[in-house]
């Protein structure tokens, strides 16, 4: 295909499949784009230099909406041989300007660019540093000429006068300016945000003190993908999230970032706090039981205690599928949920959470299910609750449970099986548990059926890593259980 340039009387053209190079060093330029995706300034500079460009060829062929692919503008109509960056909308080239074939462009558009060059260099040889600039600098200085008639003299006391209001006007603009710059940086949402106000940390992360957002910041920093947002934006985002239940939405707002950047990062970084955080649900050896064991375990119990059992349920949506509504309607709840078991040392601190199950299955099924069994030794002392029918399941790892008595049929209870009853469940595990609802409340609130669906090739959904997550991020806080 023959690309020809375009203007009237030139007759340069090339055979060359790319429409650039030919001989004689001329070079062929196509015909800017209006790109319109690219923000509204873009958009117009863009569009504006595609009506320059089609004014200067004026051909009748040619219109905004319609331009033949052949057709093209040769170096030769260029004062540098090619056409200027598109954003520079001063410079001669950025629209063909020589050889035209017509007379109607304007002439001055070169002493134009020249002079404002010229403007640019003596402002950079003679303008001072920023922070020596005054802003007597930013209007004209007017000298006082030798006294000479008395209308002359007012004339140029008029031109002092304004001048002072423009200083006075530029200074009230800078200060205005500076007092908004202060007020932006005060709502960036980034580490400032939160430095020194252990009270907005907690509020917003759940978290005790700023160092220990810091602290999980270090950890997952290098694991995480480049964003618009910085690591620690992304961190907050997610510890938002989930201590807050913040729409997706308002926290874009709150970002500044669009409402697809917040889902992805907050999917990326639970995975990422999921792998790196979940060594903190531990489950202790017997030494370091039998050293933080509260010593109301101690009178109770012996030193023999080593885990508390109990489980919770979190509200989800209702399948659309019917086996997947019979399998997650709890009885208990009177809605679909999901169930967890989780494990509590005597001190206070998450030593284990499983994986979610359907709302319809029994706390005796995921025990011993989930594996939490493996872990005892001979000699253990598991506390649960009534519902918890282990007791064989149990035993078969050589450990014991402990269930507290029941009050039907009796008329008075041992004060040791009293002491028992009050300590299992009912104020220990249900404490923790209740601490780690309240602290981060995408827990209490009702989860979208998307976070319950299996994953490829993980064996956890997102649900199961939110939740291991605010379990692992609870045991970062001291303990609500007293000693």
């Amino acid at each position: 295909m023959v690309n020809r340039c375009c203007i009237v009387g030139c007759n340069s053209a090339t055979h060359n499949r790319r429409g650039e190079k030919v001989a004689n060093g001329l070079t062929f330029h196509r015909f800017p784009a209006w790109r319109r995706n690219h923000g509204d300034q873009v958009s117009e500079v863009t569009k504006s230099r595609r009506l320059a460009w089609i004014a200067a060829v004026r051909r009748p062929n040619i219109t905004f909406h319609s331009i033949p692919m052949s057709m093209r503008v040769c170096s030769l109509h260029f004062h540098s041989g090619k056409p200027s960056n598109e954003m520079y909308n001063t410079h001669p080239d950025w629209a063909p300007s020589l050889n035209l074939g017509h007379t109607d462009m304007k002439p001055t558009e070169t002493a134009r660019y020249q002079r404002l060059e010229k403007r640019k260099r003596q402002r950079t040889d003679s303008t001072p540093a920023m922070n020596e600039i005054v802003i007597d600098d930013l209007v004209p200085r007017v000298e006082t000429p030798a006294p000479v008639e008395d209308g002359v003299d007012q004339r140029l006391m008029t031109e002092c006068d304004f001048c002072q209001r423009r200083r006075d006007e530029i200074n009230r603009l800078m200060e205005e300016n500076r007092a908004l710059k202060c007020e932006l940086s005060h709502r960036k949402m980034d580490e400032h945000f939160l430095k020194d106000d252990n009270v907005k940390v907690k509020y917003y992360t759940g978290l005790p003190h700023f160092e220990v957002v810091m602290g999980v910041l270090a950890c997952v920093e290098p694991y995480v993908t480049q964003s618009i947002l910085s690591p620690f934006q992304m961190l907050f985002l997610t510890l938002m999230r989930l201590r807050l239940n913040l729409p997706i939405q308002h926290i874009a707002h709150l970002f500044c970032v669009d409402r697809k950047t917040v889902s992805k990062t907050f999917s990326n970084m639970i995975n990422v706090l999921h792998a790196r955080t979940s060594p903190l649900i531990n489950w202790p050896g017997r030494d370091a039981l039998h050293a933080t064991m509260p010593h109301q375990f101690v009178e109770a119990f012996g030193k023999r205690v080593a885990v508390i059992l109990d489980c919770f349920e979190i509200f989800i949506q209702r399948p659309s599928n019917l086996k997947a509504q019979a399998q997650s309607y709890s009885h208990y709840k009177h809605n679909t949920t999901m169930k967890y078991l989780i494990g509590i040392t005597p001190q206070g601190s998450i030593s284990f959470i499983s994986k979610g199950w359907g709302g319809r299955v029994s706390d005796k099924h995921i025990t011993d299910n989930c594996g939490i069994l493996d872990r005892l030794l001979p000699g253990d002392l598991v506390l649960a609750d009534r519902v918890f029918d282990i007791k064989d399941s149990v035993g078969l790892m050589c450990a014991e449970v402990k269930i507290p008595a029941f009050t039907k049929g009796c008329s008075q209870q041992d004060a040791r099986d009293v002491e028992s009853t009050r300590k299992i469940a009912r104020t220990h595990v249900e404490r923790v548990i209740g601490t780690v609802r309240n602290k981060y409340t995408i827990l209490s609130a009702k989860v979208p059926v998307h976070m319950v669906l299996p994953r490829k090739d993980e064996d956890r959904t997102f649900l199961d890593k939110i939740v291991s997550v605010c379990c692992a991020l609870t045991n970062m806080s001291p303990s609500v259980v007293l000693k």
